[in-house]
């Protein structure tokens, strides 16, 4: 998540970055469906066709990173993946670095997937099935990648990044228990070409859409994508379900999931055994990119913002319940 000081709109600052692409000025007014979090997004459209302007600061983001996420959904496209797709520039860039009155961004821009997020479903078995399937042949491509300019971080650049960041903060020595204790147990798990590769790590339900009419799943937002054990993904999208399925369907409908996962990728139970750690792997993340998200503050910020900050630190409180304790 983006720091705070950057959640709040800004519609000139988005007018300018658009700029660098063609777009219908009549569409101007979609700007205020507009959403911030890790990035800022504001839809528009281009000769009556939805597409979505994505950008944040430079001090947030390494360029490295975005081009290596570029590149992957070039990859996934190019073997008939149903991701989102990229719109080049007016100079014919996919990436844009602007100066702006309101410091150095980057921005891109992609055409938006059909279809509806899959908890706007009914979320039937074959909508379940579709799902996992789509995960599943994410990770088939991803085992088959060797990305040819740039690459993304690992789950232990991860871990590095969340040490460095907690070591002189005296009241976080449990967060740092925990990421060593991430740190040794990771390091004890094989990694092999069939279990280890590039993980989209965000695949949860707001992620996936699901179209009607090809009956298939379109994934959007690999910005957050790493190196990991596939099993990453797995946990990230089961967890995501337990919020739209009803408590005595979530056995059945995780079933139907994996079984639409192995129909493209297969997974052993060893694997499957990895969840746990997995689960403690994105607290611990999600824990500490808050931490960084909250650590500047301001007089007489407005409400919502408070309201925000505070929800925030709840959120860090239940991220944080396992913390230092024995991995299984």
């Amino acid at each position: 998540m983006l720091k705070l000081k950057y959640l709040f709109n800004n519609v000139d600052l988005a007018e300018m970055l658009l700029k660098n692409w063609e777009y219908d000025k009549e569409s101007m007014d979609m700007f205020k469906f507009y959403r911030i979090s890790s990035n800022a997004i504001y839809p528009f459209q281009f000769q009556g066709k939805t597409r979505l302007l994505r950008f944040s600061p430079t001090s947030e983001k390494r360029r490295d990173q975005i081009l290596a996420e570029l590149e992957f959904i070039s990859y996934l496209r190019s073997g008939q993946y149903e991701a989102l797709e990229t719109v080049f520039s007016k100079k014919g860039e996919e990436l844009v670095e602007a100066q702006t009155p309101w410091g150095v961004y980057y921005a891109s821009v992609f055409r938006c997937v059909p279809g509806v997020q899959i908890n706007g479903t009914d979320l039937s078995d074959r909508i379940i099935f579709s799902y996992g399937k789509a995960l599943g042949k994410l990770h088939r491509l991803s085992s088959q990648y060797q990305p040819s300019n740039y690459k993304r971080w690992s789950y232990r650049d991860v871990l590095n990044w969340i040490h460095d960041r907690l070591l002189d903060l005296a009241d976080e020595g449990l967060a740092l228990k925990e990421t060593q204790l991430l740190q040794a147990y990771f390091d004890s798990i094989p990694i092999t070409k069939s279990n280890f590769g590039l993980v989209h790590y965000d695949f949860e339900y707001d992620n996936v859409f699901y179209d009607e009419i090809s009956k298939a799943c379109y994934v959007i937002d690999f910005d957050d994508a790493m190196y990991h054990w596939y099993v990453m993904d797995i946990e990230k999208a089961l967890d995501s379900l337990q919020d739209c399925i009803p408590p005595k369907m979530l056995e059945q409908k995780t079933s139907c999931f994996m079984d639409g996962y192995r129909s493209e990728y297969a997974v052993s139970e060893e694997m499957m055994s990895l969840i746990p750690a997995c689960r403690r792997f994105n607290n611990l993340y999600g824990y500490v990119r808050i931490l960084k998200s909250i650590e500047e503050k301001w007089d007489n910020e407005p409400e919502w913002l408070e309201g925000l900050r505070e929800k925030m630190i709840n959120y860090m409180k239940e991220d944080s319940t396992c913390f230092g304790k024995k991995i299984k």
